[in-house]
């Protein structure tokens, strides 16, 4: 029997960026397809085999720790854009303002959907989902650049609706309206789990 099942949800890839300089900036550049090796999109600043370690794991490591890169892409959904568009106020926000890599279209709740999980592109590229991209403050400074004022309501806007990170399972090609499918690891949820 499989550890992992097609959870019957696919969507469509809408949008791919690249940030190439995230001590620039945050700002993605929006591009039509890339090659998704197990290094990630090459050039792109969150790109490698392996990275330092950050605040998402102080526990585990001190800080600048060689670690394993399983935050290779920041993919969020579309629907999930539009409701922290809601939360904030604002009519929309574009996704290289976020340092995104994908958004994807048509799969419910996605910010929810398990580590573990599969997102496989049409093209075989698969990406592991590694956990939940929890919003920073990060995104302020470039909303703010486009949005006067409004980057301060992004974190408490974006709370649960971020998306999740994700790293290369299966390299290929990623494309602007390429289907994704969600294949979902066949396992109970851990009952002793402590959330903050």
């Amino acid at each position: 029997m499989p550890a992992l099942i097609n959870a019957g949800y696919s969507g469509r890839i809408t949008w791919l960026g690249k940030n190439t300089n995230r001590e620039k900036t945050l700002r993605s550049t929006s591009v039509s397809e890339g090659f998704a090796s197990f290094s990630g999109f090459d050039g792109e600043s969150h790109a490698g085999l392996t990275r330092p370690s950050c605040a998402r794991v102080v526990q585990q490591y001190p800080r600048g720790t060689n670690i394993r890169n399983t935050r290779q892409f920041a993919v969020c959904s579309a629907e999930e854009l539009r409701q922290i568009a809601m939360n904030m106020g604002v009519s929309e926000i574009d996704p290289t303002w976020l340092g995104n890599s994908i958004i994807i279209d048509g799969i419910p709740d996605f910010t929810l959907i398990p580590p573990s999980s599969r997102l496989q592109s049409q093209t075989g590229a698969t990406l592991v989902v590694d956990m939940e991209n929890r919003p920073c403050n990060l995104p302020a400074k470039v909303i703010n650049e486009e949005l006067p004022e409004q980057g301060r309501k992004f974190k408490a806007s974006a709370k649960g609706l971020r998306g999740v990170t994700a790293w290369v399972e299966r390299e290929g090609l990623l494309r602007v309206g390429d289907l994704i499918s969600l294949h979902i690891p066949k396992q109970p949820v851990w009952p002793h789990s402590i959330q903050n």
